[in-house]
């Protein structure tokens, strides 16, 4: 009894801690409002999209049987491959905003159009085209919102916290989205839930409509960096393909990759060999796949509050890769001992590996791809992705087939499981080189540098340069030269204009930006007090920074003004 009270005193701590991590998370996400309204967009739109996939499959299946569900689900996943990069290519030449709100509407007169084809008994497959075009029309949605969620953010732990949480949607979409559908399908009708889903994406839009990004403009708005004249734009076949090269000139987005992909092959692979273990193991028949389903949600559910409280730790990579291996190593349970009991765990700790991955796919994308091609860097993902799950999904049925469950699934575990494990040195390099660099917890705190995008500030720190000052040493003259813009780390410095006082400084406050904003000689003469270090930014760097974002150099020019009205 001893050993279980220690083990009890020792668990408690770790728990309150987790759940601690996960509320922290949680609040900082739900407390900004542009993520709570991304979030809450999100949370509508999948649910209601879960519903209407659910509703489609039941209606075709009454009208064609498994043959027809089947032809449509492939030639659905097909366009959809190839659909995503080129819709993504919107992302980034067109304001976000209007590409997520666009998609809403769109989708919502799709959902709105089928509901009536199914009123007037229009043809099968005129209500199957809407139903695919809804699909495809929503292709550009999810690469627009991932690549919008950096200039929403304040943090790289929000950023983190953010995509857990969209995470975690996913998941209990997942879990709700059908079971709302098939109630609401054998309570109501068909009809209803394509309505709902129209609802839900016009409530995703106004949601949308309300987001004010706190980093200031992105590819395609006016003045950003997406809004040059067409003559200066790639070519149009150069910009499809621009989300495929950087990925392949990217080495770590290149194992990203290869990593999610391995993971989408077996998440492809789930679909054939779901129905054999509810059939074969569980003994439920074809339609055990649902049970099968809802334990995996569970595992999912669970494992996107464990990558909330994991946002803080800056762990991404190593935790990608981990989460990889959950969805195959925990097959082998099942290839050793073929159970209900192996078949769930398996299920639940694969739901578990899910939310890592995605979450940390998203969050390092983020951090490693410059702003104005991360839209179609997601859109090819995305098509990839896709790719390999359909090639998961045609291949297991010849490995069962061929070589029985067991041998298939032992080779989809070692297939995808070992070069997870091999990755995992890599990663932690990774994980190491994505750290915040020293300054940017000051960066992030000076109002001009504030409205910046966190990987824009951290940029930046990159780029600092450390200098010290004892005690009594100029650190700036007045008439020199305006080369570089000043932060202080620790000490104390006093501004002087011809010899006269004008104020001291401290930790954490900048001096240098008048010249370099007004392009002038040093204004004031800035002498230490105390033995203090400091921050340099180079001139072109922080000009760079400063007039990239239009609520940037609003503050810095608040400060000049203020400071030239004292002086």
């Amino acid at each position: 009894m001893a050993v279980d009270a220690g083990e009890d005193a020792a668990a408690s701590p770790v728990l309150r801690s987790a759940l601690h991590d996960t509320w922290s998370s949680l609040r900082s996400v739900f407390g900004n409002p542009s993520l709570r309204r991304i979030e809450l967009a999100l949370a509508g739109s999948m649910i209601g999209d879960w519903a209407y996939a659910t509703a489609v499959v039941v209606w075709a299946y009454g009208v064609g049987g498994a043959r027809l569900v089947g032809i449509w689900g492939a030639v659905r996943l097909l366009l959809m491959a190839f659909a995503s990069p080129l819709g993504s290519m919107l992302a980034d030449r067109l304001p976000r905003k209007r590409v997520l709100i666009t998609s809403d509407v769109l989708r919502a007169l799709l959902a709105v159009l089928a509901t009536l084809g199914l009123l007037t008994d229009a043809p099968a497959a005129l209500v199957l085209v809407l139903a695919t075009l809804l699909s495809l029309v929503g292709c550009v949605f999810r690469p627009a919102q991932m690549a919008w969620m950096p200039s929403l953010t304040r943090r790289p732990e929000e950023l983190t916290a953010a995509n857990g949480a969209s995470s975690t949607i996913e998941s209990l979409a997942f879990f709700l989205g059908p079971a709302l559908g098939a109630l609401l399908v054998s309570t109501t009708s068909v009809e209803v839930v394509f309505l709902l889903n129209a609802a839900t994406f016009l409530l995703s839009a106004v949601l949308v409509g309300g987001i004010r990004p706190i980093a200031g403009p992105t590819p395609g708005d006016a003045g950003g960096a997406g809004a040059d004249a067409d003559a200066e734009q790639p070519r149009m076949l150069a910009q499809l393909a621009g989300g495929f090269t950087h990925i392949g000139h990217d080495r770590d987005l290149l194992m990203v990759a290869i990593l999610v992909c391995t993971q989408t092959i077996v998440a492809g692979a789930t679909i054939v060999f779901g129905v054999v273990f509810a059939v074969e193991i569980l003994k439920l028949g074809p339609q055990g796949v649902g049970v099968i389903d809802s334990v995996f949600g569970v595992g999912a559910i669970v494992g996107g509050f464990s990558a909330l409280a994991r946002s803080t730790r800056n762990r991404v990579a190593g935790d990608l890769a981990v989460g990889t291996v959950l969805w195959s190593l925990p097959l082998l349970l099942v290839v050793a001992y073929p159970s209900p009991v192996t078949v769930f765990a398996s299920a639940i700790l694969l739901g578990f590996g899910n939310p890592l991955v995605d979450v940390n796919f998203a969050t390092i994308v983020q951090r490693l791809t410059p702003d104005a091609v991360l839209g179609r860097v997601f859109g090819a993902y995305e098509g990839v992705l896709i790719g390999t799950m359909a090639l998961g999904s045609a291949v297991m049925p010849f490995l069962i087939s061929g070589l029985g469950l067991r041998w298939a699934l032992a080779i989809l575990a070692v297939v995808v499981g070992v070069p997870a494990l091999a990755f995992l040195p890599r990663c932690r390099r990774l994980d190491a080189s994505l750290r915040a660099p020293d300054g940017t917890a000051l960066l992030r705190g000076l109002t001009i540098f504030s409205p910046l995008a966190p990987a824009k500030i951290e940029a930046l720190a990159r780029a600092l340069t450390t200098e010290t000052a004892p005690a009594g040493a100029a650190v700036v003259r007045e008439g020199e030269v305006s080369d570089r813009f000043l932060v202080i780390s620790s000490g104390r410095v006093e501004v002087t204009v011809a010899g006269e006082h004008i104020r001291f400084e401290g930790a954490g406050e900048f001096f240098g930006e008048i010249g370099l904003l007004r392009d002038v000689p040093r204004t004031a003469t800035v002498t230490a007090v105390e033995d203090t270090v400091l921050y340099s930014l180079a001139r072109e760097d922080f000009l760079d920074a400063v007039r990239g974002v239009d609520e940037s150099l609003a503050a810095a020019d608040d400060v000049v003004m203020r400071r030239l009205a004292r002086a």
